[in-house]
């Protein structure tokens, strides 16, 4: 007989976390504890890096139905009270912009900023970058054959998105080994207190994204910068702080 399956939102919740979801012995294998969790706590209390405690959804239905239900916010200025928000750990100015972030934003915000992006991934662009993504696996293919093998994070699950990323976007083949090295870092910047350690790094990445932009409007190229610093919806445009957001997306 096959047993039934618990109705959405009537699953008793655990209260007690048995391991620390951010470390990194338990993302090497995160998924046995996540069918634990489908079957047994669906709805499961954890705590974040910054202390904050939150609500981790595991079940296909429920995040479906919480992702429509609009009582749910991805904003946290529309789903917190003001002395919730003054108790929110510091954040280093320069990842202001990252608050224009599409993920984090609801309507009408997370709307316009969407008609707008969507702008941007054209079709072509779109099927350019599918070539190139092939190119570019052949290739580290390639090199891993003649070497008679590969490890296959730091060989190839690392470089491939890393590379097509800054090729995307339009990076100078130069830059490749410093934005290789950015973007490694802001991914470290999980915790508060990761972040005051790698200020100085992330500053220069944001700086140079910046030039990046800038450049772009001055002189168009055929990348995912240019599209989105000429992507229009009528009058509107996106921000300079938008496409940076946009980026590091």
């Amino acid at each position: 007989m096959t047993k039934k399956r618990p109705a959405i939102g009537t699953t008793p919740v655990q209260s007690r976390v048995p391991v620390d979801v951010t470390d990194a012995t338990f993302k090497a294998n995160p998924f046995p504890f996540y069918a634990q969790l489908r079957a047994a706590s669906p709805v499961f209390l954890v705590k974040l890096p910054t202390k904050q405690h939150a609500w981790l959804i595991t079940r296909y239905d429920d995040v479906l139905n919480v992702l429509k239900d609009e009582r749910f916010a991805k904003d946290r200025q529309n789903a917190m009270t003001p002395e919730q928000l003054k108790k929110l750990p510091w954040i280093p100015p320069m990842f202001k912009p990252l608050e224009h972030n599409m993920l984090d934003l609801d309507s009408p915000n997370h709307t316009r900023l969407r008609a707008l992006v969507h702008k941007a991934f054209t079709p072509r662009l779109i099927e350019q970058m599918r070539g190139q993504i092939q190119a570019l696996t052949n290739e580290l293919l390639e090199r891993a054959a003649l070497g008679g093998g590969m490890d296959v994070i730091a060989d190839f699950a690392l470089p491939l998105p890393l590379t097509m990323i800054g090729r995307i976007l339009g990076v100078p083949a130069q830059d490749n080994q410093k934005f290789h090295r950015w973007s490694k870092t802001l991914i470290s910047a999980g915790t508060t207190r990761n972040l005051l350690v790698l200020i100085p790094s992330i500053m220069s990445f944001m700086g140079y994204l910046k030039k990046l932009i800038k450049e772009r409007h001055a002189h168009p190229k055929d990348d995912l910068v240019t599209a989105l610093v000429q992507a229009k919806d009528g009058s509107d445009q996106l921000s300079e702080d938008e496409i940076l957001a946009m980026i590091i997306l």
